[in-house]
Order: C-alpha cells, then sequence, then structure tokens
C-alpha cells in the first residue's frame, strides 16, 4: 500500500502519534480499531481515549464510524507509518551497531523516535543498508510510506509436514523473546511442521537442516508469523 510521507504535514505531539500507531497496528488488517482496544493498547483510560478520538476525528486523522471504532485517514496513515519507519529503524540500528539485545530495542526505540529527526533516521537507513525488515521480522515502512503486506501464516495454522521460513515474531515481550532467541526461532530460519497434538495441543516443528525439535503451546506458536518454502528451496534462508 502507498501513503506518501509529506514533509509538510503538520508535527505532531507525541501522545498524537503513539495513538496513530496505535491505530494503525489495531486495524491493520481492514477492521476498525475500537475505544477499548486503544485503551488497552496504549494503557491508558477509555474516556482519555474517546477524548484523543474526538479530538484526532476533528483535526481528519482519523474517520470515526459510530459503534464500528476508527480508522486512520490517508493523513493519518502517512503520519502512522512515519513513527513506524522510525521506531524499527532504530531498533534495527540499536541491535546491528549498538549490540542491543533484540529482546530490548523495543522500549528504547519508543523513547528514541519521537526525539530523532528525519534527519537522522534517513541517515541511519543508509549506514544500514535501506533495511526492508527490523530485527523480529517486521516490514520497515519506506521513506515514501510504501509497507510490505505479506501474506504470512502462524506456526499455530500452518498445516502438519509445511516447508516454512519464520518472517515475524509477533511479540515485543522481553521474556518470549528471550526464550525464542534461545531455541533458535528468529528471523530467517527455516523449519517443517512436524507434528501437532489434537484438541488446540502443541505443535511440534523440526529446524532445517540440523532436525532439531522444537515443541511449541499454541499461545507461542501463534507469535510465529512464516511463509510457505517451496521444497526445492528449502535448504538455506538467505533474506
Amino acid at each position: 500500500m502507498h501513503a506518501t510521507l509529506r514533509p509538510g504535514d503538520p508535527p505532531l505531539s507525541r501522545s498524537v502519534e503513539d495513538y496513530l500507531k496505535a491505530i494503525y497496528h489495531l486495524s491493520s488488517q481492514g477492521g476498525f480499531a475500537s475505544t477499548s482496544d486503544i485503551a488497552a493498547m496504549l494503557e491508558v483510560a477509555p474516556p482519555s481515549v474517546s477524548g484523543m478520538v474526538k479530538r484526532l476525528s476533528e483535526t481528519g486523522l482519523i474517520e470515526h464510524v459510530p459503534y464500528r471504532g476508527v480508522q486512520l485517514s490517508p493523513q493519518g496513515r502517512r503520519a502512522a507509518l512515519r513513527m513506524i519507519r522510525r521506531h524499527r529503524i532504530l531498533e534495527l540500528y540499536l541491535t546491528q551497531q549498538l549490540d542491543y539485545d533484540w529482546d530490548g530495542v523495543h522500549a528504547e526505540a519508543e523513547r528514541l523516535e519521537h526525539a530523532v529527526s528525519d534527519e537522522l533516521i534517513e541517515r541511519m537507513a543508509g549506514s544500514l543498508g535501506q533495511p526492508r525488515y527490523d530485527p523480529h521480522g517486521d516490514p520497515i515502512p519506506t521513506a515514501a510510506g510504501e509497507i510490505e503486506e505479506a501474506d504470512l501464516v502462524t506456526i499455530a495454522d500452518a498445516a502438519v509436514g509445511a516447508k516454512l521460513e519464520l518472517r515475524q515474531v509477533g511479540t515485543q515481550d522481553s521474556a518470549r523473546l528471550r526464550y525464542f532467541a534461545t531455541q533458535g526461532l528468529t528471523p530467517g530460519v527455516l523449519l517443517t511442521v512436524a507434528d501437532r497434538q489434537p484438541f488446540n495441543g502443541p505443535t511440534t516443528i523440526a529446524l532445517v537442516p540440523s532436525g532439531d525439535r522444537r515443541v511449541l503451546g499454541r499461545e507461542l506458536a501463534r507469535l510465529l508469523l512464516c511463509s510457505e518454502v517451496p521444497v526445492q528451496e528449502h535448504g538455506h534462508a538467505d533474506r
């Protein structure tokens, strides 16, 4: 999708930027973000969300549909993608250039993303080789406002026997990220779904090429998003 980031768009407060990012994430599948979901994501009281939603709607950053929720307007989407680009480039820079662990960069990037300039972000992106993904496998929006929207499947929903490449790890929880790292479950890893127990039971996967097995409960397996890989390419991941 394309939503050109325009230098002339007015500066926004940190609070507004946080709301726009939250609404983007909650409505990214074409749906609406509810007041209760926004409140839970931002850890604020629902009345505060209602007031901000009214303000954002009046300024044209969101579109509010009564009884359904809110979606970003084109201007709001531009602003959200700008912040997401900042956040994900910061995360990658912190891990690759400053040796941060991937389980600790989210909070640091949250603090920095509102303070750094666009010029600094673009210099970081240039030094990183214009990266396409952050440390967790999430796509980085381009400076022009384009973002990859891949068709991914979670390990919990993939068919037994499927040949997969792990593309994204859908959590910022430090403990879970540390666990995935110790299990070798990081973006770019190839794996096969070896077995699944019935009634929402655990899934067993085999890593490629070692064949080492990992057993994942459904809650964790739903956090690992993968793409299917043709059998002839199911050898070494190159991303």
